[in-house]
Parts: structure tokens; sequence; C-alpha cells
């Protein structure tokens, strides 16, 4: 089984990319043939995805996509030196989601066989 690693630095609102990254994630996921095991570490402004009841002016969040991922298996980890940084180490978490460290994700990324930066 092939094994992604999706890192995310973008932040939730103000540019697609974080947007772009659940996207691709959800797809993966939800690849019949081949499907891989999926990570994804969230990290910078990225972290505040993490928080539950945000909704955009559209009445829409993010949040559906992330609940969504993490009932298909995708283990998704927020950063905890940027948690920290931006008070949100102590927050509630949506569901399924953790606070992960670096040594974490350098064990991710050497297990890895591809690896994707947003």
């Amino acid at each position: 089984m092939q094994k992604i690693l999706i890192i995310v630095h973008a932040p939730p609102y103000g540019s697609e990319r974080c947007l772009s990254a659940l996207r691709l994630a959800t797809a993966l996921a939800g690849s019949d043939a081949n499907r891989p095991e999926l990570r994804m570490f969230l990290m910078s402004d990225a972290v505040v995805v993490g928080l539950p009841n945000q909704v955009d002016g559209s009445g829409n969040g993010l949040q559906a996509m992330v609940e969504h991922l993490v009932s298909e298996g995708v283990t998704i980890k927020l950063c905890r030196t940027c948690a920290l940084a931006r008070g949100l180490a102590d927050l509630p978490l949506i569901s399924g989601l953790s606070i992960g460290t670096l040594p974490e994700l350098a064990e991710w990324t050497l297990a890895a066989d591809k690896l994707i930066t947003f």
C-alpha cells in the first residue's frame, strides 16, 4: 500500500491552498483502486482548521471535510508548537484530530512514499 503524507502550512482562509489540500485528500481517501494510507499534518496557520464550529460566509466550513477524512481513516495531526504559538493547544479540536510533534512528523516523512505540501 502506498503511503502519502500531506503537510499543510496554508491558512484555512484567505487563499484556497488549504481547501485544495483537503479536496485532494478527500479524492485520495475515496479512491477505490489502490487506496493509499493517508496522513495529514497541519502546521503554521493551518492548525486553525482543527477548531470546530467555524462557518464561512456561505454557511459552510471546512469541518465537514475534515470529519469525512477522519471517517475514511485519515490520520490528521496539528503541530504542537504551532498550536501553542496560536493559543490553540488546550482548546477542543474536531473529533478525531490530535496534537502531533515534529519527531512524529519526521517519522511520517521517512515512512512516506510521497510527500505533498500546501
